[in-house]
């Protein structure tokens, strides 16, 4: 749904509670105009973001994606301060499956920002996974900094610590050799 129809809904709702005022039914009235405030709530934190985001509380991450899908144009759905957490909750409902394909829509979301510090760590932690992955050693070390930095509540220093570990261990693409030169001499 258009996220400017709810405005138009909530306008209805509100000229049906007015009527009702005016025609001595002043109890419903007061009902529909307090009932208007749910589209205008719905404007601003998106009903399939929020469906997704109790599903991905309750580790469900098939349903959680499956919400975030009836989502087809989130420029044109959801309001600004929604587009960082749309593409938070695109990535973690892929990192379960797809580890590596995280990094960008973790990118994108602390570009579009966002609004809590936890989730900017848990962002920023998963983004120097990727870097880790990928052989970016220092990059990783300072997203890891800035990720302990963020998580004020202490609910991620495990995973922190957990990747500071990888970071320590000799990265294996150093220490492979060509295995066509093991029989080789020095004069072969």
């Amino acid at each position: 749904m258009n996220k400017y129809l709810k405005f138009v809904i909530a306008a209805l709702i509100i000229a049906a509670g007015v009527y009702l005022m005016m025609n001595r039914n002043i109890g419903w009235g007061i009902v529909l105009v307090l009932l208007s405030a749910l589209p205008i709530l719905l404007f601003f934190k998106n009903e399939y973001i929020l469906l997704a985001f109790w599903f991905l509380r309750k580790q469900n991450m098939a349903k959680a994606a499956s919400w975030l899908s009836k989502i087809t144009d989130y420029r044109a759905q959801l309001h600004r301060t929604q587009y960082g957490y749309y593409h938070y909750l695109q990535g973690l409902t892929l990192a379960q499956e797809n580890p590596s394909g995280v990094e960008p829509y973790m990118k994108k979301a602390l570009e579009y920002g966002l609004n809590m510090k936890h989730d900017r760590a848990m962002a920023t932690l998963n983004i120097a996974a990727g870097a880790i992955q990928k052989g970016r050693r220092q990059e990783a070390q300072k997203l890891l900094e800035e990720a302990k930095r963020l998580d004020s509540a202490g609910m991620m220093t495990d995973q922190i610590k957990m990747l500071r570990d990888q970071l320590k261990m000799p990265s294996m693409q150093k220490h492979m050799h060509n295995p066509h030169m093991r029989q080789r001499g020095k004069f072969s």
